[in-house]
């Protein structure tokens, strides 16, 4: 049979790129081993979250599907980092699993242009240096001209929980066997092996909650979707999560049991998250600590499972009952579901372009953790770009490529291929240098445009956007206008506890300060019925970030000069004696598109940069 596009993988990455092929229109084939494991979210029952908002707006943003599914699925809304700056909030949703998945699945089997079947990826199929489909285990040959793989942890996963060990990927969905991840080392691809895990479900009648500190939601903050406004339901019609802490007893009985820890007696060979370490890790690593927080979270309107945030642990089941039950609060917790670790094969991404395909074989694509990510959100967004790539490619098109000025999926790509990953990848604000110009709430500014001219951005939601930017430009040019410094505006500046000395105000002078809002200025300066929330949260920013945003500009501007110099994709790096060797060795292994790219290559120094100049500078 044949298709233009073959996805295989169902899970956050593969739907995303599964849906953006099939809406470019092209005939696409999504393979997953289960139907029931399509979307779904494997672990944490949440979606957003520091740095992680940031990636699903720009999801949106650009065409994807993940903000509305969330939007559609959340049993509550909180906006993370809401005290501090504009650049580190971030949006996060609690959302039903199970709804969640239904709402994915309905979505693709609703789609033009796609074809869902259940059946497991055993080989890839080339030519000359190409893709050209793939063989199913039930014997199928598909074949199509362009292939995207997102395997998530299913290829040759094995879960581990204390001694007991199972061929398994995660929740008891089935193993992808070794034959897809045997075709892919046969055909020249690097895999290696990484672990992640999940801690226990427990039932909630067996949780004292009034032991607990109660975790509310929030009202009026932005949704995930741009589409969607803001969520306006009240706190106290959202489900509650709990804060509880781990006791000295918790300590006591991990260190007691830490020789029966895989991760710890080496029955564990794959490297785990650092950013989420499993509960037995945190107490060795933080001996010092006298609690760790443990957050108890509903996995659902419609279940009493309940899921133990900041407790994933691999230690056997009758310690993880006594570890759980000395947490304030579960002392007498019936455990529905273990916790486990999972090891799986990815790949190494410095094999990739930074469009995501596999350098040496042309049409195929890699998205999600196989890529050596951990998250729904840097799967989804990796899924987007490799979708419309793969799209690109069939039509004869140039590769959509993010910078790291554009986007925190432009950082999250071009750190995976240019710095490559030695354990599972997490995005965080820390990585992305111009975090104050790449906010979650101007990611359609930045990349409508771009998913507009993809494809995949729809009449109507660019329409919202360009009604967006209308109000943005009418909020700005309100900030000159000045204001006379009567009883009113002294009412505003009491009210805030700041000094008030009478003379003429400018209304950006006066919103430049932490103190001062547009909606605190609104007795003098009229009306703001007629502004969006959302575009009078942008314009706001803007103007009190205006200076560190100039500087952050300049900076920019100094980063593009060097990713514009391109390099030749024939280089003989080998050959050029200046260079020091571990540059000839990183420079020939990840032959980098541009001199800005060889400049974040870890082991390329200024000095072979300037090499590299004056080659250039010959050549010409």
């Amino acid at each position: 049979m044949k298709f233009d596009c073959i996805v295989i993988g169902a899970g956050h990455a593969g739907t995303e790129a599964a849906l953006a092929v099939s809406r470019l229109g092209y005939k696409t084939l999504l393979l997953t081993m289960s139907l029931d494991s399509i979307g779904f979210l494997a672990c944490n029952p949440n979606i957003g979250g520091t740095s992680k908002a940031q990636l699903v707006r720009e999801i949106d943003a650009l065409g994807g599907e993940m903000g509305l599914f969330a939007d559609e699925a959340v049993i509550q809304m909180k906006m993370l980092n809401g005290a501090k700056g504009a650049a580190v909030r971030s949006l996060r949703g609690q959302v039903d699993k199970n709804l969640y998945h239904r709402i994915v699945k309905r979505r693709l089997e609703r789609q033009p242009n796609l074809t869902i079947r259940q059946d497991e990826a055993t080989e890839l199929l080339t030519d000359g240096g190409a893709v050209k489909g793939i063989k199913t285990a039930m014997g199928f040959v598909y074949t199509s001209g362009a292939v995207v793989i997102a395997t998530g942890v299913y290829l040759d996963s094995r879960i581990i929980i204390g001694e007991f060990t199972k061929k398994s990927g995660p929740s008891g969905f089935f193993a992808a066997e070794n034959g897809l991840a045997k075709s892919l080392r046969d055909c020249g691809v690097e895999l290696r092996r990484f672990k992640t895990g999940t801690p226990p479900r427990v039932h909630k009648r067996s949780i004292d909650l009034n032991a607990m500190q109660i975790q509310e939601g929030e009202s009026g903050i932005c949704r995930f979707s741009f589409m969607n406004g803001y969520y306006d339901v009240p706190p106290d019609a959202q489900t509650p999560c709990y804060l509880t802490y781990t006791t000295a007893a918790t300590r006591d009985i991990i260190k007691e049991n830490i020789a029966r820890s895989p991760m710890y007696n080496g029955a564990i060979e794959g490297t785990g998250p650092r950013y989420c370490p499993s509960i037995e890790d945190k107490i060795m690593r933080f001996a010092d600590k006298e609690r760790h927080q443990i957050f108890i979270e509903p996995e659902g309107a419609d279940t009493d499972e309940m899921y133990i945030q900041g407790a994933s642990s691999s230690l056997p089941t009758d310690v993880q009952l006594k570890v759980i039950r000395s947490i304030i609060g579960l002392e007498n917790a019936e455990i529905m579901r273990f916790a486990y670790a999972i090891e799986y094969d990815c790949l190494n991404p410095e094999q990739l372009l930074p469009t995501l395909g596999v350098k040496h074989i042309k049409g195929l694509y890699t998205a999600g953790q196989l890529n050596g990510t951990s998250g729904y959100e840097e799967a989804a967004a990796q899924g987007l770009i490799a979708g419309i790539n793969a799209a690109n490619y069939l039509g004869g098109k140039d590769g959509l490529v993010l910078g790291r000025n554009e986007a925190y999926i432009g950082v999250l790509i071009d750190d995976l291929v240019t710095k490559g990953t030695n354990e599972p990848y997490r995005m965080m604000t820390s990585r992305a240098e111009y975090r104050l110009t790449l906010r979650q709430d101007n990611a359609d500014s930045r990349l409508t445009e771009k998913g507009r001219a993809a494809g995949l951005v729809t009449d109507g939601r660019y329409a919202l956007y360009l009604k967006k930017q209308d109000e943005i430009a009418a909020v700005l040019a309100k900030t000159a206008e000045v204001l006379s410094p009567d009883k009113s505006l002294e009412d505003i500046f009491e009210a805030k506890g700041a000094a008030f000395v009478k003379r003429g105000y400018t209304v950006g002078e006066l919103v430049r300060r932490p103190e001062f809002t547009f909606a605190d200025l609104e007795p003098v300066i009229g009306s703001l019925q007629a502004f969006s929330r959302a575009a009078l949260a942008e314009a706001e920013a803007d103007i009190k970030y205006g200076g560190y945003i100039e500087k952050q500009n300049a900076e920019i501007k100094s980063f593009l000069k060097a990713d514009n110099i391109r390099l030749p994709s024939d280089i003989d790096y080998e050959s050029m004696t200046g260079l020091k060797a571990e540059a000839r060795i990183k420079l020939a292994k990840i032959r980098p598109l541009s001199v800005g790219q060889a400049m974040r290559i870890s082991g390329v120094s200024p000095a072979d940069i300037n090499v590299l100049m004056i080659y250039i500078g010959r050549m010409r």
